[in-house]
């Protein structure tokens, strides 16, 4: 049984699913083994009903002629690992495009009815977290459908490592990293681009393989439980009053007290006393 048929068979009725080509440059194998990566998924999107194929990949690696071939075996999905739209970030970085290959990039994609997903990075070597909010705006302006959010960890075999072993490159912190995407998660959000990925995937081995740099299993958790923690702060500020009763979804309990119930501490410490009460209705 392959993969695809196996994985078809874990859906739920009405679920829909792609096949998706992540972890590298898709477009930029070569040609012949991408074909025949193309064909095979081609053939499991008509066999097994899923929506079409999703790939990744660079900028500067998506040429009409590659993008036609790509649409003649159902792609519907291409991302595009843009991580910076600073100029002086991506060549300090030596990612191989530039700013203007990205906005290029993602034109054509869209002109040929694909749909648009961006990557950025948080905590590159020489950025800073007004250029990281530049480029969310810059990314939002390219009207993708998607977008996803990585801060950047240091592993082993790498320049940045060497980097960081000099003391050249100081990574940011879980803090640093969760503050910077609590205020990029939302710009995103009103600018109408769906979020599909905030922190790295959970994986035993980026965790016991990193050097440095902010990893969490549950980045994401920690993001929106900052989120929740700064917009309910202010509206606590301004009622001046020091008790509340927040109602909270059953689900989102957990988000809303924060990690270990750190907010609800924090909000103790700051003069609050703040009881969340279940309500599947009308809570948060």
């Amino acid at each position: 049984m392959s993969a695809a048929e196996r994985a078809a068979q874990t859906l739920q009725e009405g679920q829909k699913a792609e096949i998706a080509f992540f972890g590298g440059s898709f477009t930029a194998i070569g040609q012949d083994y991408m074909v025949e990566l193309l064909e095979a998924a081609h053939h499991c999107v008509k066999e097994y009903s899923f929506i079409g194929v999703r790939i990744s990949t660079r900028p500067d690696a998506v040429e009409e002629p590659v993008l036609r071939l790509l649409k003649g075996y159902g792609v519907t999905a291409i991302e595009l690992g843009a991580q910076s739209m600073d100029d002086r970030v991506l060549a300090l970085n030596k990612r191989g495009h530039t700013a203007a290959q990205t906005a290029e990039a993602a034109r054509r994609i869209r002109s040929m009815g694909f749909e648009l997903g961006l990557q950025m990075m948080t905590g590159l070597y020489g950025d800073t977290d007004e250029s990281a909010l530049e480029t969310a705006d810059k990314l939002i302006a390219l009207h993708p459908v998607t977008a996803r959010i990585y801060p950047t960890v240091v592993l082993p075999g790498t320049e940045l490592a060497q980097l960081y072993a000099q003391g050249a490159y100081v990574p940011q912190t879980l803090e640093e990293a969760v503050g910077l995407c609590a205020r990029l998660l939302p710009r995103f959000e009103v600018g109408g681009v769906r979020v599909i990925r905030v922190g790295l995937h959970a994986e035993k081995e980026v965790e016991s393989a990193r050097l440095a740099g902010p990893y969490h299993p549950a980045f994401r958790q920690l993001v929106e439980s900052r989120m929740v923690f700064e917009r309910l702060t202010r509206q606590f500020e301004e009622s001046g009053q020091k008790e509340h009763c927040v109602a909270v979804k059953p689900k989102n309990l957990s988000t809303v007290q924060g990690q270990r119930k750190e907010n609800l501490r924090k909000w103790e410490q700051m003069g609050f006393r703040v009881c969340l009460r279940p309500d599947a209705a009308n809570g948060i």
